[in-house]
């Protein structure tokens, strides 16, 4: 999709609409390649480590445990300081964190590292989503979220692929070293290119966020799209975090291969956004999200069936790629939605809809790191829960006229 008209082009605050989504999908970027890279490296890491496999998944809950805390602090920080600041220093946060990682000698201390990696994420995260709002309306908004989702989509068919190789011909510490390369080209880019969207604010108190925190979660339509998106999102996390297990232990696909397999759930994510694109021309984001999320329910039910039957590999790919898949049409417009009438507290609401999303992320992937699994039940039980729960909560909370 071409962002087209000049209006669009004047809101993006001087900079090309296409250069400023390029940038802010660079930075969102980022959170798809902390997670998805290593992941074929879990076996190796285990190994190197002297270590269990359920003690490198943790280390995955801790990322998320680290996104989930962190954007509490950006939102803000963003709202009272301007959107440029906050983000540099988060990446700079980031960047130092992923050297440490790259150089851990114990499981205890990537554990750690991911977590303080995860607290400069943040910025990446939280940031590029209050520029969206700070610059565009609804509906475009939900337009831009989906080439975003574009961008990010790249990542996890990339991520693993790259993942393996550097895995099997380098070593699991090289994966850091490239995440290292990769935050410091998005801080010369941030620095460079990427325009202040917001200003710096003296009227925002930072210590009255507690109070703008406490209204956000007393608020039923942002709460709405919030949870029943995060619960949504959570079960792809689920997903990230048991697939070494289920496709390379379980299933016995090559770590080599493991991206092919990854790559495909994340074209079906790409391929859905863009026809979310085309689809928002005609139809209104929460049409859309009320057909997604009942598909997402029904690929869930279909996962989580045939994971307690014992089924082989294809019964299995087939419901779970339609999960990942409908995610591309979920997301966007559930972020749109939720940050539609936050005006200026758009940081903050942003910082509160990725703490969620990220709780939920952290919880699903915590618990799966939990279970002893021998098959993949555990996995596609937990995303099946998901789905059912995110279209019970879009049900349930709508208002009534």
């Amino acid at each position: 999709m071409t962002v087209h008209s000049s209006t669009v082009s004047q809101k993006a605050g001087g900079i090309h609409p296409g250069r400023l989504v390029l940038i802010l999908g660079g930075l969102t970027a980022l959170g798809p390649l902390s997670v998805d890279m290593y992941l074929p490296a879990f076996p190796e890491m285990a190994s190197s480590l002297g270590t269990t496999l359920p003690s490198v998944e943790a280390s995955l809950a801790s990322y998320f445990a680290g996104l989930s805390l962190g954007q509490l602090f950006y939102g803000p920080l963003a709202d009272r300081y301007g959107r440029k600041g906050p983000l540099l220093i988060g990446l700079i946060i980031y960047a130092i964190s992923s050297v440490a990682c790259a150089m851990a000698q114990s499981i205890e201390g990537v554990i750690a590292f991911r977590f303080l990696q995860a607290l400069g994420a943040c910025g990446g995260m939280v940031i590029p989503r209050a520029i969206v709002r700070d610059r565009f309306e609804q509906q475009e908004s939900a337009r831009i979220f989906s080439l975003l989702m574009l961008i990010m989509g790249v990542a996890p068919i990339l991520a693993p692929l790259l993942g393996g190789y550097f895995s099997l011909n380098m070593g699991w510490r090289s994966i850091f070293w490239f995440l290292v390369a990769f935050s410091g080209l998005s801080i010369a880019a941030a620095a460079t290119f990427l325009p202040e969207t917001h200003g710096v604010n003296p009227d925002y108190k930072i210590k009255g966020s507690f109070a703008v925190f406490g209204r956000l979660l007393r608020d039923r339509e942002f709460l709405r799209y919030t949870l029943s998106g995060s619960i949504a999102q959570a079960g792809m996390f689920a997903y990230i975090t048991g697939s070494p297990f289920v496709f390379i232990k379980l299933f016995e696909i090559p770590a080599d291969k493991f991206g092919w397999v990854f790559g495909a759930n994340a074209l079906g994510l790409i391929a859905v956004s863009q026809l979310n694109v085309r689809l928002l021309r005609t139809y209104s984001f929460e049409r859309i999200l009320t057909v997604a999320i009942r598909i997402l329910a029904v690929a869930g039910v279909l996962l989580m069936l045939a994971g307690l039957s014992g089924a082989g590999l294809w019964a299995v790919m087939i419901p779970l790629f339609f999960y990942v898949a409908t995610l591309g049409a979920t997301f966007p417009n559930a972020a749109a939605g939720a940050l539609a009438h936050q005006g200026r507290n758009a940081g903050s609401a942003s910082a509160m809809l990725g703490t969620l999303q990220m709780l939920s992320a952290s919880l699903a992937s915590l618990l799966l790191s939990r279970l002893n699994a021998d098959s993949a039940a555990p996995m596609t039980v937990i995303v099946g829960v998901c789905g059912i729960t995110s279209l019970l909560l879009f049900t349930i909370m709508k208002k009534r006229d």
